[in-house]
């Protein structure tokens, strides 16, 4: 089994899509943000106590006991996906924990796993079709997470994931993933996920905007950005919901402009467009509110800045590039991080593969920048 949801950059480049997020950069642009440690592979940690060996993602959120959940995609026993061994054992969504801040000496230190008591394989969080019918009736080949968010007035976990219909759907651009549905499953007691019956339903271009998600809280509303599957050309979105309020579709109110100024409970207009990889955006302690995502035109992680989701971002600021990285993706932040020099953590995953399309790199690593 061979999985593949990288979209053809190169070739976004070679079409001259025009992108409002940014020029490409020259090779050997300075970079903000430097690899801090590998968190995940066959020969960590990781692998020896959970059998979480090969991995992606690594998306971090605060947990309702206060600790940081990361989420991981499609995980595996074997170093990538397509093994060897094959069949190897594939799960997702999985969960790692750690109590240990990723500015301490020695970077994430995972401590435990969800749905385990000690060491042991970590499980997979919720129901997975893995090439089979998903929980709903529906064909599914697997479930990616999008971003967790927790609630300590109920102790309720979030988590928003993408119910996947194939890796390989063909695009302008070439080939990308395209999801299904978005949707929502809960926990109340941090290791069992339930799947909800909600769906935000994707379309048959496979071009809706509320697809991959990001949440962040901030007060009573819940601030959720979002943009279409498979890190194609397209809008990102920006909608907001009272927290108590995430089960009731209609209760999600749009950011848009109607001609004269920008408002809430309007229709979405789009608050910046082009390639994006999964988005990530966290509000840091002092209110300063960050997002993070895969340019796909320039393959850099980028972040940029705002007093508030609402408000006017700045330009983009590098801070991975594949000179870096290859094969990079992801750029998730970390919610303890700060606005001090070198505090600013993003997890990035990382697969290469050769010409034939084998695997010699599926892992998620640390960086360290600043904002």
């Amino acid at each position: 089994m061979t999985i593949s949801r990288r979209s053809l950059l190169g070739a976004a480049a070679a079409a001259g899509v025009a992108s409002a997020i940014g020029p490409a950069i020259a090779p050997g642009a300075a970079q903000a943000a430097t690899w801090r440690k590998r968190l995940t592979g066959a020969d960590m940690d990781t692998n020896h106590r959970w059998q979480v060996a090969g991995t992606d993602l690594g998306i971090p959120y605060v947990l309702e006991n206060g600790s940081i959940g990361y989420l991981l995609g499609d995980t595996f026993n074997t170093p990538w996906p397509e093994g060897p061994p094959i069949p190897n054992d594939w799960r997702s969504p999985v969960m790692l924990r750690s109590n240990v801040h990723p500015g301490a000496p020695g970077g994430i230190v995972f401590d435990s796993a969800a749905r385990v008591a000690g060491n042991g394989r970590a499980p997979e969080l919720m129901h997975n079709g893995h090439f089979g019918i998903g929980i709903d009736g529906i064909w599914e080949v697997t479930v990616i997470p999008n971003d967790g968010i927790s609630f300590p007035e109920t102790g309720r976990q979030l988590v928003s994931y993408m119910s996947i219909e194939h890796w390989n759907s063909a695009g302008p651009l070439g080939p990308h993933w395209r999801s299904r549905y978005a949707g929502l499953a809960y926990s109340d007691n941090g290791n069992d996920f339930i799947r909800t019956p909600l769906k935000w339903w994707n379309d048959g271009p496979n071009t809706d905007p509320f697809q991959m998600w990001t949440m962040q809280r901030d007060g009573d509303w819940v601030y959720v950005f979002s943009v279409r599957s498979g890190r194609q050309y397209g809008p990102m979105m920006l909608r907001r919901v009272r927290w108590d309020r995430m089960f009731f579709p209609e209760s999600y109110e749009g950011w848009g402009w109607n001609g004269s100024d920008w408002g809430w409970g309007r229709p979405c207009t789009p608050i910046m467009n082009g390639i994006f990889g999964e988005p990530s955006v966290r509000r840091l302690a002092d209110g300063t509110w960050v997002m993070a995502y895969l340019n796909g035109i320039t393959g850099c992680i980028v972040t940029r800045t705002a007093s508030g989701p609402d408000r006017a971002w700045t330009g983009e600021k590098i801070q991975v590039t594949s000179l870096q990285e290859p094969a990079l993706y992801g750029g998730f932040i970390h919610p303890w991080s700060s606005r001090r020099p070198n505090d600013l953590h993003l997890m990035v995953s990382k697969w290469p593969k050769t010409p034939e399309g084998r695997s010699t790199a599926y892992h998620v690593s640390q960086f360290v920048g600043t904002v």
